[in-house]
């Protein structure tokens, strides 16, 4: 059997359910892998080590009375430093929060915690989430596994480092401009950004309230689909939630695609991307074919614009949820880049958030037809892989473009639209290095987009890869 921290959610929920292994154990090899090699990849900022050993004791405890909560009971997951987490620091990433003991948890925390779930602590994040890599944080960059001069993809670029590491089985993402995604593709794990609504968003430092969204992220859909069945649903503390009744998804996962019918869009998404990433790509959706989708060309107009829309709103509206320190003149514990993209947001004019606005609409009018046509939408979740720390400029499909333009490229419409997409690993570049697959759904459409997700991954095994560290 393999050591249990490279064990999956999954896995460990079957051994946990028949007493195979206890809470205890699985806790304890998590902690001395986080021990071994978090300072290789700096993707763990606080751990509480002691306490998850009494959650784990406890854990045990109740189900050695038959008191198992369900399959989360006793699994091990840490949280995104945006998450507050009662009485335990959450920074955001920032010395304006270096010592921030909040004295409640956020929603998705309560409920992993409700669910039995054992609190390892907290990872490593950008900024208050204010970009793709990383790189800019308290604690430093977050380093790639798969190559320790890149960057791990932002800004969960803690959960996506932890989990491809294998110190932990689960782990919380935030998304605004493809925060679970980016990370997710670039260290070759599973992440899901679901539809806005699908998941509770309080107690979680905002980015761009429009555009945030709140997820799950682990080592494949099904893993994923355990976390969403536990932190999905309506709540009164955050108003966005939608009041829709949640799904089994785990249940969903069937392994049946049939009929499936798969909307393929070249432009802006395969012609613009490296051209080992369209091979993986391609390769991938020939798999899908394989399984019984149909592959359907198609085009979703002025999707182009979506990068220039995403900046304004993220401009504005995180400029204005930062407005006070500036006002308390507390701006220059900011980080020089955080700074400078907030200083920036003041000269953003009231007629271009809303005519962004109005881009949002017609955006969501133009992807809402490809429904008519398609099931789901297939796209390279990034153009690019993990590049060294520091690039700025990356050329693909023949065009220079700075890096963190191209890390968000793919995934940003889905944050404009709030539609449901899923990343999962579908191959390496020459380098070594992942490339991941994203799958899009109609609005709530989670276990459609899961079971795509799953049916691949059951046919192919690029999740079960890790790097060697």
């Amino acid at each position: 059997m393999q050591p249990l921290h490279e064990q999956s959610v999954a896995e460990l929920s079957r051994l946990i359910g028949r007493r195979a292994v206890s809470p205890v154990e699985v806790a304890k090899s998590c902690l001395d892998r986080i021990e071994s090699c978090n300072a290789k990849v700096n993707a763990v900022v606080t751990l509480q080590a002691e306490q998850a050993l009494v959650e784990a004791r406890a854990a045990e405890a109740e189900i050695a009375r038959g008191d198992r909560r369900g399959d989360l009971h006793g699994i091990p997951v840490a949280h995104k430093d945006l998450y507050w987490t009662r009485q335990l620091r959450t920074t955001a990433g920032s010395q304006l929060r270096a010592e921030f003991l909040p004295d409640e948890d956020a929603t998705t925390v309560a409920r992993l915690r409700a669910a039995g779930m054992v609190l390892l602590g907290k990872l490593n994040t950008q900024e208050f989430a204010y970009g793709p890599t990383n790189e800019h944080s308290l604690f430093g960059p977050v380093l790639n596994p798969w190559d320790l001069r890149c960057y791990a993809g932002g800004s969960s670029g803690g959960s996506g480092a932890a989990l491809a590491s294998r110190m932990l089985p689960a782990a919380t993402g935030s998304d605004t401009g493809g925060s679970i995604r980016i990370p997710a593709s670039c260290c070759g794990i599973t992440g899901l950004k679901p539809t806005y609504g699908r998941t509770s968003r309080y107690g979680i430092f905002p980015l761009a309230w429009s555009m945030d969204h709140g997820g799950p992220m682990a080592r494949s859909a099904l893993d994923v689909a355990m976390l969403l069945q536990a932190i999905a649903g309506p709540d009164a503390k955050d108003p966005t939630t939608a009041d829709r009744e949640v799904p089994d998804y785990p249940a969903a996962l069937t392994g049946d695609i049939k009929g499936e019918r798969v909307g393929v869009p070249r432009r802006y998404f395969y012609d613009r991307s490296a051209p080992q990433v369209e091979e993986r790509v391609r390769q991938a959706l020939q798999v899908l074919e394989e399984l019984g989708a149909k592959l359907v060309e198609i085009d979703i107009p002025d999707i182009e614009h979506s990068a220039a829309a995403a900046a304004v709103l993220y401009y504005v509206e995180a400029t204005a949820y930062h407005d006070d320190e500036f006002l308390a003149g507390r701006g220059h514990m900011f980080t020089d880049r955080v700074r400078r993209f907030l200083e920036f947001g003041n000269f953003i004019l009231a007629r271009d958030y809303l005519q962004a606005q109005r881009y949002r609409a017609l955006l969501g009018r133009r992807v809402a037809d490809q429904w008519r046509q398609v099931d789901l939408i297939v796209t390279p979740t990034l153009p690019i892989t993990a590049m060294p720390l520091g690039q700025a400029t990356v050329t693909a499909g023949n065009v220079e473009e700075p890096v963190y333009l191209a890390l968000l490229r793919n995934t940003e419409p889905f944050n404009l639209t709030g539609l449901p997409a899923l990343t999962v690993p579908c191959g390496f570049s020459s380098e070594g290095m992942p490339i991941g697959m994203q799958i899009i759904g109609p609005a709530f459409a989670e276990a459609k987009v899961l079971r795509m997700g799953d049916a691949y991954q059951r046919a192919t095994n690029w999740h079960e890869r890790s790097p060697r560290l």
